[in-house]
């Protein structure tokens, strides 16, 4: 039996797909544009191997577009065939039964498969890293930590692939409050794996959630090498530069990194459509003139209506939609959001609660009616993190949800929500936030009419 550079079982036989396996781990751990390349490699110097085609059909699923379903059902059919012809350790199934539990509606259940896999092999950093990228897409933020932080023993100084796996637990430390240890770990990780563009990011969530934009934007200015040669994460890298600079009062400057380089190619990748919608109605909030820019990302959030893979996508193509007053576009993501409400899944769940609310919170708030935006906005908030995404990510709609307090008069109920915000980032105030309780102070020194 081989092993892979993880140091990991594999069933492959000959060393050219071996090493196009190995190829393919590491660029999946950094992100890299090749992963699909390497995959394709493997598959068809031994395509009886099972787990590349369950490789396959998961990161298809990843992609949270309706169309690579059929990809992964695909996959898995052929996985499946490969194992009844050749085999498969007990890994590789483990990959066929998160494939399986994935494509019935239950990703929690892939993630069990393969957290299954890792009780045997706890060095596997590809299953590490993909049970974490499962549960990131369900915003499961401790499970993300407890996932990781049981395999770092596996993972010593000698692991190929330690830096990866420290990147990804300085995100789960971020994610759940341990700033001072979050930047420890990604920092270090980055010494063992200059590469990493997820580890590097973990520690500009950092910087976000700490109010450190200098500090922020010299990390990215100075670790270039660590994302500028990742797939389009890089966009996303961008994106976190760009807020780092409108917490600096630098509206001009996000406004042309939007143009140079977060849009600079016209993807109708939801992750690329998330940084692009949620930093401008960033900049709208801010009462910055966007002009038409909200056009291209409509036309695309159009095609998307129906999809109703993630909850988080749904809702930043509304924020499109309404973004550029595509109301009977918005009128039928509402109707499917209803529809999808009804069904079974983990998915469906969190359509349910909270996406039933986000979504009218949002439609109230590009119409003005900031009192029910605020309403409806307020009672998602319990369970938005179940959408998945990081604080980071979700603030756009804390920022929505405090603003329509603010409009609408709910001064009480908004200071809750901005004291909650502050808690949640070390108690450090930034630009959103001060800029917020001045208007809360003014507001309440104007006499009742």
């Amino acid at each position: 039996m081989n092993h892979d550079i993880c140091n990991a079982p594999v069933s492959l036989q000959s060393q050219p797909a071996l090493d196009s396996w190995n190829a393919m781990i590491r660029a999946f751990l950094a992100h890299k544009p090749a992963t699909p390349q390497h995959l394709g490699a493997v598959i068809d110097a031994e395509p009886q191997f099972a787990m590349a085609h369950a490789a396959r059909g998961i990161f298809s699923l990843m992609m949270g577009r309706a169309e690579m379903w059929q990809v992964a059902e695909d996959a898995r059919t052929t996985a499946h065939a490969a194992r009844a012809e050749s085999g498969a350790n007990s890994r590789e199934a483990g990959w066929l039964a998160a494939l399986d539990h994935w494509l019935a509606d239950s990703p929690t259940g892939a993630i069990a498969a393969l957290e299954r896999v890792l009780d045997d092999t706890p060095q596997d950093t590809l299953t590490a890293k993909t049970s974490h990228a499962i549960r990131f897409i369900l915003g499961d933020a401790q499970g993300m930590r407890d996932s990781v932080e049981r395999v770092l023993p596996a993972h010593g100084p000698d692991h190929p692939l330690r830096g990866y796996l420290m990147g990804c637990h300085a995100f789960t430390l971020e994610e759940t409050g341990e700033y001072a240890s979050a930047e420890l770990a990604g920092r270090a990780g980055l010494t063992y794996a200059p590469d990493d563009a997820w580890g590097l990011h973990a520690v500009a969530h950092v910087h976000d959630m700490r109010a450190e934009a200098h500090a922020g934007i010299t990390l990215i200015e100075n670790h270039k090498s660590a994302w500028d040669g990742s797939n389009n994460f890089r966009y996303h890298v961008w994106w976190h530069k760009a807020l780092l600079h409108m917490d600096r009062g630098e509206n001009d400057v996000a406004l042309d990194l939007y143009d140079s380089q977060i849009r600079a190619d016209k993807t109708d990748d939801y992750r690329d459509i998330s940084n692009a919608t949620s930093l401008l109605l960033r900049l709208e909030l801010e009462g910055v003139d966007i002009g038409d820019r909200w056009t291209e990302l409509a036309d695309f959030a159009e095609n998307r209506i129906d999809d109703g893979c993630l909850v988080f996508a749904d809702l930043h193509y509304q924020l499109a939609l309404a973004g550029a007053a595509k109301g009977d576009a918005a009128a039928a993501m509402t109707a499917r959001f209803a529809r999808d409400a009804r069904r079974n899944g983990d998915m469906a769940e969190r359509v349910a609660d909270p996406g039933l609310a986000a979504l009218a919170g949002l439609n109230a708030f590009a119409e003005g009616r900031y009192g029910t935006a605020f309403d409806q906005l307020a009672n998602a908030r319990r369970k938005m993190q179940t959408i998945g995404g990081s604080h980071a990510q979700r603030d756009v709609f804390e920022r929505m949800t405090i603003d329509a307090g603010l409009r609408a008069g709910h001064f009480d109920a908004a200071e809750q929500v901005l004291q909650e915000r502050l808690a949640l980032r070390a108690g450090r105030e930034d630009r959103f936030a001060a800029t917020r309780f001045d208007q809360l102070s003014r507001a309440r020194r104007i006499p009742a009419q």
